[in-house]
């Protein structure tokens, strides 16, 4: 099995070490993966909410050449072994130096670390437990047994998270046997036990956490950087909240300044005045949206009126039909409204062709009751392979454009034919 090095030192970024078995795991265009297991590696593979560290493996060959194997991924398979994915092969025997990605690992460290720190927090100060941890590429989660948590409280655990960032208190990890752990879990010393046997590897910072953890970790607090919190949502099994820490925390700042900067530029103020600005002119808008509301309203009566005029009532039915490239469905629908409400004796057929397919409108005033609208329209665009429907006294449908003059003409004849019968 191999010695997983990172246990003791998660500050180490070279080893030596020796090829022990090799696979090939999966053919792909282009060439094959391999898996490459070592008698001992600083590689962490993906466990417990932390991905895989990157890097490379360097070995020389019998006849001097050096060989360079870059460490694409690294996994553990259920008996435990680590395997090194790499897209070339080397000889089981072969001695081998491994140079982790220091930026990347540094970059989980210091969101492990800040993700024990927080958890800890939260659940003393908040009694919010932590259910689960994700370290993402660009922000990192842990979900809590907890319903919405307050921005005031939320505002609380990240000062303290930074202030005890601040102290640089020792990170130190420990093993301890199954026994002693247990006994430190019932005590209320150990916040979650993993569900294996053997002996416990246990990070301690002093006085804040003491938790059982194989992950990677910094040697102190100060070496977190900062901690940024990002946000909550509801999850299923309570309430999700992202965090960044280090690295990720002076750029989450950076950008978030960048956005502030672009958005308060067009309008000449300082981003100070942002908040107060933007609640102005989102109530500006909505005003604006019911003045605009109020002159489409209008638009719709004048225009009914007009189509009513220009349309006269033929047989005992006025039948308006027009075809809109300018005007959209909610116009549409709003005008064929206007008009059978505004008039007797009256069908309406919409489309509105401003994109495809077109939307179509079938409706009448309240005394042509020899017309089902919804039953007309939907036979007639079944028909043609469409779909469209409603109540008796209007429906809508959308049909291919070119296919909406045939339609309205359709629904018209079948009109006429009724109003001459009934006549």
């Amino acid at each position: 099995m191999t010695q997983r090095l990172y246990y003791a030192d998660s500050h180490r970024k070279t080893f030596e070490a020796e090829v022990v078995d090799i696979r090939e795991h999966a053919r792909r265009e282009g060439g094959s993966e391999w898996h490459i297991a070592l008698d001992q590696t600083a590689f962490y593979p993906t466990s417990g909410g932390q991905p895989y560290d990157l890097g490379q493996l360097t070995a020389v060959s019998r006849g001097g050449a050096t060989i360079e194997v870059a460490v694409s991924g690294v996994e553990e398979d259920d008996a435990g072994e680590v395997w090194h994915v790499t897209a070339k092969p080397l000889l089981a025997g072969t001695r081998v130096t491994g140079v982790i990605d220091w930026s990347r690992r540094l970059d989980h460290m210091q969101q492990h670390s800040g993700q024990h720190l927080l958890s800890a927090i939260l659940a003393r100060e908040v009694d919010a437990a932590t259910v689960s941890f994700h370290l993402g590429e660009q922000v990192s989660t842990i979900d809590l047994a907890a319903d919405a948590l307050r921005p005031a409280d939320l505002e609380r655990v990240e000062v303290l998270a930074n202030l005890a960032i601040t102290e640089d208190l020792p990170v130190s990890i420990r093993t301890i046997e199954r026994a002693e752990a247990e006994s430190m879990l019932a005590a209320g010393l150990l916040r979650k036990l993993p569900e294996r046997a053997g002996s416990i590897r246990v990070i301690e910072m002093p006085g804040i956490d003491l938790n059982a953890c194989g992950g990677t970790h910094v040697r102190a607090l100060g070496q977190i950087g900062s901690l940024l919190l990002r946000g909550t949502e509801k999850v299923k099994q309570g309430t999700r909240l992202s965090f960044v820490c280090g690295l990720r925390a002076v750029r989450a700042a950076r950008e978030d300044d960048q956005l502030l900067a672009a958005i308060s530029k067009p309008l000449s103020i300082h981003r100070s005045s942002l908040a107060e600005t933007m609640a102005r002119k989102q109530a500006e808008l909505k005003a604006a949206a019911k003045e605009r509301q109020k002159l489409y309203e209008e638009l719709a009566d004048y225009h009914a009126a007009r189509l009513l005029v220009e349309d006269p009532i033929e047989h005992g039915l006025r039948i308006v039909e027009r075809h809109f490239t300018d005007r959209d469905a909610a116009y549409t629908k709003l005008l064929a409204s206007r008009i059978v409400a505004a008039a007797p004796q009256t069908v309406v057929i919409l489309a509105s062709a401003q994109q495809d397919p077109a939307a179509m409108v079938f409706a009448r005033s309240k005394d042509v009751t020899a017309i089902h609208c919804g039953e007309w329209l939907a036979a007639v665009l079944a028909e043609q392979g469409n779909r469209g429907g409603g109540s008796a006294d209007v429906a809508q449908g959308q049909v291919p454009s070119g296919q909406a003059a045939a339609v309205a003409q359709v629904l018209r004849l079948r009109a006429l034919e009724i109003s001459k019968a009934t006549a």
